[in-house]
This record gives structure tokens, sequence and C-alpha cells, in this order.
């Protein structure tokens, strides 16, 4: 086998040191939503929590591979984003922003964590209180936790892209809710957070996506966001907008000085991963950037918003298809929730009832289940709590 052959097969889950630098890189990112979720009180600035975000990821990760011979790439994927209630995603603000956080905001927290371009990225929603959720905060939670077991279950090989975007929606529509429009659930590869095997959250006429085979060795972020409003999020101020991504097959000669300057330094700090606008030099940086997106050098993540009075939840999570099952190694415990829906669809109740480990074939040594029971090798003690989200029982 040439060099090169090595290279590739060592890229995908048939490597045990891919599915180590994976599960690494979850570990992480799962502690450091742990932190920033303890530290959201009332009062709290949310550009403060961002940087504990990612301060975090950047130390724990700068930590490993320190004695190897190759430098190994390593840090941030996503820069943690803090949205508050209608905002649906993306609000990482600039170090001037004064946001705080009150007591009763709905919080969700995105963010994300690479070791060697193999990234973890995860999600939640947290309502600043204390006690269990209730209400229609409670149906949103539940409606995005629910979606959330739902798509584990089907984002397995064999199963289609659409099998999930179909199901999801009945979920949410069982809460009373909406899967909110334009959410995208993404494959990921080494370097690679925006994959072209994608799930669409809703289908429409104005967004399509090729039709798509889940496939063993495989690595997908599954990103479920759900409102309680219509679930169509607009852009109200494209100054909000603070992270990019640089568009690798995209050049342009930049005429300003400031653009120049500030795209060189994202070149060399950034050249493939998405980045906070915190992150560069804040005076040349806004003047820049604007030159660059005009010219789709940088691929902006808009802060986008239902109307005020809407609940907006988001729930996202990595999961790996190993050949013995789905291995989701991204999550975090969920509040106690009291919502004033219960799901008695027979269809959603079959879908949860589906294992997420798959039976060995021939030749294995595991007991034959008994009539009635679960076999062995099925998802059953190994199921977090993310799973007892239906009908309110939830840890």
């Amino acid at each position: 086998m040439s060099d090169d052959e090595r290279e590739e097969k060592e890229l995908d889950l048939t490597s045990p040191e891919v599915v180590t630098k994976y599960k690494s890189a979850a570990d992480i990112v799962n502690k450091a939503l742990q932190l920033v979720i303890s530290e959201c009180k009332p009062k709290a600035k949310i550009v403060d929590l961002c940087e504990k975000g990612d301060t975090f990821i950047r130390e724990q990760t700068g930590n490993m591979y320190k004695n190897v011979k190759k430098k190994i790439e390593r840090g941030v994927a996503f820069p943690t984003c803090v949205s508050v209630n209608n905002v649906v995603c993306h609000f990482s603000p600039l170090a001037s922003d004064e946001s705080v956080l009150e007591e009763g905001d709905m919080v969700k927290i995105d963010m994300g964590c690479h070791i060697d371009g193999f990234i973890a990225t995860v999600a939640r929603t947290h309502v600043i209180q204390e006690g269990p959720v209730t209400g229609r905060k409670a149906d949103v939670i539940a409606a995005a936790n629910t979606a959330a077991e739902v798509a584990l279950r089907l984002v397995r090989p064999g199963k289609k892209n659409k099998d999930v975007t179909e199901a999801i929606q009945k979920v949410a529509a069982a809460y009373d809710c909406k899967i909110v429009e334009g959410v995208l659930s993404h494959q990921l590869k080494q370097f690679v957070i925006d994959g072209n095997k994608v799930v669409l959250s809703v289908s429409s006429p104005e967004m399509r996506v090729d039709d798509a085979e889940f496939e063993e060795n495989e690595v997908y972020a599954v990103d479920i966001v759900t409102s309680t409003g219509e679930g169509k999020p607009k852009m109200l101020d494209e100054k909000q907008t603070t992270i990019y991504k640089r568009a690798v097959d995209k050049n342009y000669h930049l005429k300003m000085k400031a653009s120049r300057f500030i795209f060189s330094e994202i070149n060399q700090k950034f050249p493939i991963m998405p980045f906070t606008a915190r992150a560069l030099e804040e005076k040349r940086a806004r003047l820049g950037l604007v030159e660059c997106v005009n010219h789709d050098l940088l691929q902006p993540y808009p802060v986008l918003h239902e109307k005020p009075g809407d609940y907006v939840a988001h729930v996202k999570f990595t999961v790996l298809l190993m050949p013995n099952g789905s291995d989701r190694i991204t999550s975090h415990p969920l509040q106690e929730l009291q919502q004033t829906k219960t799901v008695d669809d027979p269809e959603i109740k079959a879908w949860l009832a589906l294992g997420t480990k798959t039976k060995k074939k021939g030749g294995g040594k595991k007991k034959k289940a008994k009539k009635g029971e679960k076999p062995e090798g099925e998802e059953a003690a190994d199921v977090d709590s993310m799973d007892a989200t239906v009908n309110g029982a939830t840890s």
C-alpha cells in the first residue's frame, strides 16, 4: 500500500486513532459546554461566556499532542455562541458588547472542538431558573430533545436523509412546535465542518439538497432547532454577524489595505475552521470584513431571530456511525421539564423504541434474546440522559 493510500485509509472511523481523536475532541467540548452552562447566571455578560468556552477548548486541546514530531492542528472548530430567547443562532458578540443574561432567559449554547481536524460539535438549551422548566418553554425544549432522539435512531446506515427530515417535523408538530427552517445537519470529515451529505431540517421549494443514504464509518453533526413561532427566522442586523469561515475555493484581489491586512490574518490563523471576529484586531476587522464578504472570500454565519415572544430551543450532537451501531459522542444532562404536551403518536413511539446499536453478524458468542427482551448489543442501558425526554421524565 502506498503512503497516499495509507493516509486515505486512516481518515475515517476504520482507524482507531481517528476514533480516539473524535472522542477526545468530544470529551473537551462536553466539558466546555458544562462550564458555560454553570456560568449562565443573571447579569452574566454574554461575551464573557463565549470567551470562557473558547478559552477552555484552546487550553485543553493545547495540552494534547504536544510532543509529537508532526504538528497536529487542534482547537476551536466552531466559536462558542450564546443565543437568548427568540435569537435562533450564531450570537457571539464583539468584546465591546454589553448584553447580559436575565432570570428566566432561554439560552442556547453552541460550540465545537477539533483535534487534527476531527470535529465534535454540541449545542444545548438551558433556562436560567431554579426548579423544573414548565409551559411552552418546556414544550419547545422537549420537542428538540425528542426530535434529536428520533434523529439519532434514523441517522444510521441504510436510512436516507429525507427520512430524518420528515420524522423530526412530525415530532415537533406533536408538541405544537415547528422545526426551524434553514438549519442543516452536515456530514463531518477531517477539517470539513460542512460536508456535502446534508440533512435538511425542513424541505421547501427554496431549499433542496441531494438525496443521500447514510453509510457505515461516517460522522454527522445532527442539528435541530425548534420554535413556538413560525420557524422562519430572519436576519435583523448584518452588524450582529461576527462568525465567518474562509471560502477556500474563492479568490479576489482586495482593494482596501484594511481588507488585505485582515484577510492575511485570517489566512494565517483560521485557514479552514469558522472563527469569530473577536479574535481579529477589532478596529480594522469591521472595515476589512465587509469587502471580504462582498466578494465571497468569507462565508458569514448570520445571527437569526424569530419574533419577540417566541421560544427557540437548540440541540446538536455529533454521532459516529460505527460498525456496531451509532455512537453519540457529544451531549449534556438535561434540566427537568414539565411540558404541556405528551407524545401519543405510535410512529414516534416506534422510532424511539429503536436501538442505536446493531447486532453482531454471525459467529458472535452473544446470547440470544428471550422473547420480549432486547437483543444484547442493542442500546438500552447505554442511552444517556437525553433519552428520557418524552412526556416529561428528564434527569
